[in-house]
């Protein structure tokens, strides 16, 4: 197994370490910011993070430093900078542990973001369960307002920035950009049609970039080190950089660990991660939260970068990856997702509003055997009428456990069929779900 050298963990993994301001300015925190603010032009950052090859961390992976070149030039009112800490993934814990262990490496990233696309207020948008994260949170913005990187004049530049904590409520499609946007403004999160898009109307109408935790975290890294060396790190074409994984699930060592991008699956979870926590072999694995394809041990050697996992049939996501030995039932599985999603569902768009309950009910009666050899055709069929049909990706998220599980596990769904009963988990079954008819 290779030596990586970590990035975004490097702080947190030294003896003593607080993540206090001290702390992290003994480390070398705020020296981007020095280097940048009022001396670097903010068109030639923005072009720094573009040569960077920097990819959005938050699950869609669009390169940051253009997203941050669509806000537009001539903008005379107000620009916003938003960093989603709303991490509700599942499967997903990175986000939390960078903001409870190492703050002031994201804050020092949105003061150069804020800089480079001249928005002089910034929000933090988090999880309203971080409870421990957000009071973490305003204590290191405390210190950093007190030591002046952040306020009306930020080390004598004449830059203004200012940076608020918002808490949600617990709700899973406020990750989404738009959901984000609209619980920020006091509204219900309920995903926006675009086009237009954050760029030009995005809070409150304005020109927005809204960019996850562990993308901003990267940028102080880039600044000091240079795009170059960014860009040599992970996979050199498209996925560049170092990636913070959630390892969980049946692992000897689950927990989050930062490798370059593009090293393979086997060597994550079986090098990495320690190997399976028993005897029985792999079966299956998702490879980037609850809302990618299911994968099986025929995908070991696919890279985690962000094309190699596209081609396998998946997606790199939120870096959530869930590993499920021998013996793991995979209809319990995409049952206890759709679970998830059905309650999370916001509701705006039809196809996932009507679907979910819909798909939730046949996934049940089918793992509690009570399931016809036809209700595999329906899935199949409700699943083709959500994809593409809603405003935001939750519907292809809801529906990625079915196809995929059926994709790679046909005979399992028909084993409960046949006999009547899941195969895996021989205890009595729950009173059914029932929706409509």
């Amino acid at each position: 197994m290779a030596t990586h050298e970590p990035l975004l963990l490097k702080n947190m993994s030294q003896p003593g370490y607080t993540g206090s301001l001290a702390d992290y300015e003994r480390t070398g925190g705020y020296q981007a910011l020095k280097k940048v603010l009022g001396k670097i032009p903010p068109a030639e950052i923005i072009e720094m993070v573009k040569k960077s090859g920097l990819r959005g961390r938050g699950g869609a992976g669009f390169p940051t430093g253009v997203k941050w070149s669509f806000i537009p030039k001539d903008h005379p009112g107000p620009r916003y900078l938003i960093c989603n800490a709303d991490e509700s993934e599942p499967g997903t814990f990175k986000d939390r542990q960078l903001m409870e262990r190492d703050p002031h490496q994201m804050l020092e990233g949105m003061i150069i973001a804020a800089y480079a696309i001249s928005a002089h207020t910034a929000y933090i948008y988090i999880r309203g369960e971080f409870v421990l994260g957000a009071r973490i949170l305003e204590r290191a913005l405390e210190e950093a307002y007190q030591a002046g990187y952040l306020g009306s004049n930020i080390l004598g530049t004449g830059f203004a920035l200012d940076i608020y904590v918002h808490r949600g409520a617990g709700a899973y499609i406020c990750g989404e950009e738009t959901a984000l946007l609209e619980s920020l403004e006091g509204k219900r999160g309920l995903p926006r049609t675009k086009p237009p898009f954050p760029a030009t109307h995005g809070l409150f109408q304005k020109p927005t970039v809204v960019n996850n935790v562990e993308t901003l975290a990267n940028v102080p890294h880039i600044v000091n080190r240079g795009p170059e060396w960014f860009a040599s790190t992970g996979n050199p074409l498209k996925s560049t950089g170092t990636r913070v994984f959630c390892m969980s699930g049946h692992v000897k060592r689950p927990g989050n660990y930062e490798v370059p991008m593009g090293i393979p699956f086997r060597e994550m979870i079986y090098d990495i991660a320690g190997g399976m926590r028993g005897d029985k072999p792999l079966k299956a694995f998702i490879p980037g939260g609850a809302s990618a394809a299911f994968l099986t041990p025929a995908h070991l050697d696919v890279t985690l970068d962000f094309e190699s996992v596209a081609q396998a049939g998946s997606m790199l996501g939120s870096g959530g990856i869930t590993v499920m030995e021998e013996g793991t039932c995979m209809v319990w599985a995409a049952e206890n997702l759709l679970y998830f999603f059905n309650h999370e569902s916001c509701g705006k768009c039809t196809p996932c509003r009507e679907g979910s309950p819909w798909l939730l009910q046949i996934l049940s009666r089918i793992e509690h055997g009570k399931g016809k050899m036809d209700d595999l055709a329906t899935l199949l069929r409700l699943c083709g009428n959500i994809a593409g049909r809603t405003v935001c990706a939750f519907g292809d998220a809801e529906i990625a456990p079915i196809t995929s599980t059926l994709r790679h596990f046909r005979d399992e769904y028909e084993a409960h069929v046949r006999e009547q009963r899941c195969p895996f988990r021989p205890q009595p079954a729950p009173e059914l779900i029932t929706v409509g008819h």
